[in-house]
């Protein structure tokens, strides 16, 4: 984290905020694809909030929320910020640590309810509650109930975002050891 400050950041670290860009790029096109109620396109973040800490966690969801948005799903645009929550909690929740057991569930909740706060917002008052997202279904269902359209929202996508940051997590958790050792060094390190 000290490296981003004093402006020295290494090819190693561009390299993986890449590399993370592209996997939340790949796992939200097969959320998308196969309409899951789960995003899956907060993996290379919350891999990245892991390993080099929370203000390099910002940044990949930035740049595949600019970069889907601008190709393929015009709504990853406007939930970029909500990514980049999810790296900064990721970032101070994970600390280069895989989770196991219901720390999973625990941190995930950490990571989660910021972010949600946020994108509840935003489908609300931007969306209505139809987006491209599979959850949208469930949303529409629940919008008849007494809950109404914003109490949809909100209990909708605190599940979905809840559900993809556990399994967002434990991806990452399975993925942390592969990281260690001379590789982990030179990308936190920036050498």
């Amino acid at each position: 984290m000290n490296k981003i400050r004093s402006g020295k950041i290494s090819t190693y670290q561009i390299c993986f905020v890449a590399m993370a860009v592209v996997v939340n790029i790949v796992g939200g096109q097969i959320a998308l694809t196969l309409r899951l109620p789960i995003y899956l396109d907060s993996i290379g973040t919350i891999l990245t909030g892991a390993v080099l800490g929370p203000w390099f966690g910002m940044l990949p969801n930035l740049l595949s929320g600019i970069l889907t948005g601008a190709t393929v799903d015009i709504y990853a645009l406007y939930f970029a910020p909500v990514g980049m929550i999810t790296g900064i909690m990721s970032g101070i929740l994970m600390n280069r640590k895989p989770v196991k057991g219901g720390w999973i569930l625990l941190k995930g909740l950490g990571i989660t309810v910021p972010g949600t706060m946020l994108s509840a917002v935003i489908n609300a008052v931007l969306f209505g509650g139809v987006t491209s997202s599979g959850s949208t279904m469930i949303v529409q269902l629940l919008a008849r109930t007494p809950l109404g359209l914003t109490g949809s929202i909100f209990a909708v996508q605190f599940l979905t975002d809840y559900a993809d940051r556990c399994v967002s997590i434990l991806a990452v958790s399975m993925l942390l050891p592969l990281v260690y050792g001379e590789l982990s060094r030179r990308i936190s390190e920036g050498k």
